[in-house]
Formats: C-alpha cells, sequence, structure tokens
C-alpha cells in the first residue's frame, strides 16, 4: 500500500498534514485514486454520508473524537472506520478526577465564601467510586484514582477483568450497584443503552451523599432531572463537562448552584485535541501503509 493517497476532509490542520506525511502517507485532494480518508469535523455527518456515497473506492476512514454517535447512520457502510477512542483519555480523566476533588471539598462553595463558614470535606481515600464505562478514560482514571486506595467498580457493556479494579459489572447490574457508590464518574459511550442513563428514577438510587460527574456525553444526563434531585436533597453534588443541549443557554438554571459545577466541555481542549490526535494519525497512517491493524477500530455492532 505503499503508494495508497489519503485525502483530509472538511477542515485541515498543519499538525495533521505533517503527521500523515511523517508516517509515509500522501494527501491528496479527494479523488477515485484516493482510498483513505481523515474526517476532522464531528458536526457534519451530513457531508460525510454524501462523501463516502460519491466514493465508493474508499477503504479506510478515521473519524476526529472518541465517540462516533453522530455518524451511527454511515458505519454500516462496508469500509473500515477508525475514531480517537483512547487518544483523549489522560487530559479527560485529569479533568475527572479535579471535578471530583473539587466537589468532595465543597470549592463551589468556598470560591464564593465571604465569611468562614462550616468545616466540610469528603475523602477520597477507602472510598467507593463506580465508573460507568471501560474504555480507555476509564482505565486512566483507574490510574490516577489508585493512590487514594478507592474500591472501584467499573460498569460496562462486556464484563472483563481491569487492573485496578475490585469488580467489573454488566450494565444490567448498574442499579444493584449505584446504592454503594460515593462517586459515580460516567465514562461512556453514547449508544442507545446509555442515552438519558441518568434520569430521576436512576439518580434516585443513589445515597444522598452520593455526587455524580459527566465527561462523557451530556446526554447521558437527563438535566432537568438531576437540577430536581438536587434541589430535593437526593445527591449532595454534581459535576458536568458535558450537557444536553450543549451550550447552555446564558441565564440556565444550571449556573450559579453550589451544589453544582458546570465546565464548558473542556476536558480536552483545542491544543490537546490537535496534539494527540496527530499522534492517533501517525499510528494509524503507518499501519494501514504496512498492512499492520488499526487502532481504534469501530465495531457497528456496538457502536463505539
Amino acid at each position: 500500500m505503499s503508494n495508497s493517497l489519503i485525502a483530509m476532509e472538511p477542515k485541515r490542520f498543519d499538525a495533521y498534514e505533517q503527521a500523515v506525511r511523517d508516517s509515509g502517507g500522501q494527501l491528496s485532494a479527494l479523488s477515485p485514486e484516493v482510498e483513505a480518508l481523515i474526517w476532522t469535523d464531528y458536526s457534519r455527518p451530513d457531508l460525510l454520508r454524501e462523501t463516502l456515497d460519491g466514493n465508493p473506492q474508499l477503504r479506510w476512514v478515521q473519524l476526529p473524537f472518541a465517540g462516533v454517535d453522530a455518524f451511527v447512520e454511515v458505519l454500516d457502510r462496508d469500509l473500515v472506520f477508525t475514531c480517537a477512542k483512547a487518544s483523549f483519555s489522560q487530559p479527560v480523566a485529569e479533568h475527572a478526577l479535579a471535578l471530583t476533588l473539587a466537589l468532595s471539598r465543597k470549592i463551589p462553595t468556598r470560591v464564593r465564601a465571604n465569611a468562614w463558614g462550616e468545616k466540610f470535606a469528603f475523602s477520597l481515600f477507602d472510598s467507593n467510586v463506580l465508573i460507568v464505562g471501560g474504555g480507555g478514560i476509564a482505565q486512566q482514571l483507574i490510574d490516577l484514582l489508585t493512590p487514594f486506595g478507592a474500591h472501584i467498580t467499573v460498569v460496562r457493556k462486556h464484563p472483563t477483568t481491569m487492573p485496578g479494579v475490585e469488580r467489573v459489572v454488566g450494565m444490567e447490574q448498574l442499579d444493584e450497584a449505584l446504592p454503594t457508590a460515593d462517586v459515580v464518574i460516567l465514562a461512556c459511550s453514547l449508544t442507545p443503552e446509555t442515552d438519558r442513563l441518568f434520569d430521576r428514577q436512576r439518580i434516585t438510587r443513589m445515597k444522598p451523599s452520593a455526587y455524580l460527574v459527566n465527561i462523557a456525553r451530556g446526554r447521558h444526563v437527563v438535566l432537568p432531572d438531576l437540577l430536581k434531585a438536587l434541589d430535593d436533597g437526593i445527591i449532595a453534588g454534581a459535576a458536568l463537562d458535558v450537557t444536553e443541549p450543549e451550550p447552555l443557554p446564558e441565564g440556565h438554571p444550571a449556573f450559579g448552584r453550589e451544589d453544582l459545577i458546570i465546565t464548558p466541555h473542556t476536558a480536552d481542549t483545542k491544543a490537546q485535541v490537535i496534539e494527540l490526535f496527530s499522534q492517533r494519525l501517525r499510528e494509524n497512517v503507518a499501519a494501514y501503509l504496512s498492512g499492520e491493524p488499526l487502532v481504534g477500530t469501530v465495531s457497528r455492532e456496538l457502536g463505539y
């Protein structure tokens, strides 16, 4: 495949182009001779569909982010799709830990305080942490939590042993695992099974002292249900890096609460994404040209 041509559509970044060249790839405008496509715009699944319709010669498509929920309608085609799963795990896991620590020490309350106030702290040491999702972000987060001696349970679609985890269970056991968790962290892909996963009914299964952290997809959490649960004292607090809708409109009732931290989808920044996705391109372009297995292959059956 040494003479394979690779197109990059629709946004071009110098770092991505350099990554392709560093790996021996030849960049080209999209044409009937091009067999590999690097797709860089998550917001245009319609344009990707049109592009694939007009280019049946394509054999491999690299998608830009870990989640592929926007591209579900094109994944049934007879070609290989790869995504960026596990590429951005480190900064996203770091953000999840930061949000958890901020909640556990009531940082939103303290940064607003103009008086000494009451003492409060929840410690991650020896706590019960439930992670929903078993991919790269979850594994990075498990590594970060190891020094705290936390008791970690992972809920995932296909339960398999994971390093540093006391228990791995299937999605059907989520409700059973929730009542003992001190912190619940969502790090799963968005699929029909996880869409609106945490509505009021499921949040109510958490204990009143527990915290919910979402660094995955906004549609995992029904935001009005979460706000009502916080109002009613169902759980102690929450932190969201992603929301539905996104961005939240100015003046939304989710803003300004001491029991809810919202960050504007900044678990990974543009600079981080460019650097880490460039590395994924180097890996996959080199693998494609040499006929080796690609990294981050998307499963049509699983949807991620």
